[in-house]
């Protein structure tokens, strides 16, 4: 099994649960690692899960995906629409990178529409709460293997 995956979570994403259900779900994120563990294993791939509250630790497991990833599932949370720093990040990669949202930021408030992260993805999974993080394992693992082809 040599296909890792990083999945990192951005700021609030550890209240999920609790944190405005009605817009992120009642599962937790410790629910959600589970969901997405599980959809790694079934495609053959291991997944490096992890969440922060601070931009510099997320640019930091970015930075490192570099060498130990094979594709980067990104929920930047609230530093999607604020975080040059982690766009620049992204911009080093050179491997797939999924943009991965609970809700879809674009029926949100209008700040939302904005995104630092798109601009490096492979592709944006948004509005599908925890059933977005299995179709972004299957999305990475899909464009690794289509990568390995070529």
């Amino acid at each position: 099994m040599s296909l890792i995956l990083y999945c990192l979570n951005g700021p609030n994403l550890n209240l999920l649960g609790t944190r405005e259900p009605e817009i992120y779900g009642k599962e937790t994120l410790q629910d959600i690692e589970k969901i997405a563990s599980d959809k790694a294993s079934e495609l053959n791939a291991k997944l490096t899960f992890r969440q922060s509250n601070h931009e510099g630790e997320l640019v930091d497991w970015i930075q490192e995906a570099r060498n130990k990833a094979s594709a980067l599932i990104l929920n930047a949370a609230a530093y999607t629409h604020t975080s040059i720093a982690i766009h620049d990040a992204l911009k080093t990669l050179e491997i797939p990178i999924i943009e991965l949202h609970l809700s879809n930021p674009h029926s949100r408030e209008s700040f939302r529409a904005n995104s630092y992260v798109a601009p490096c993805a492979n592709g944006v999974i948004a509005g599908f709460g925890s059933a977005g993080y299995s179709l972004s394992v299957e999305a990475a693992v899909s464009l690794v293997n289509k990568r390995s082809i070529k």
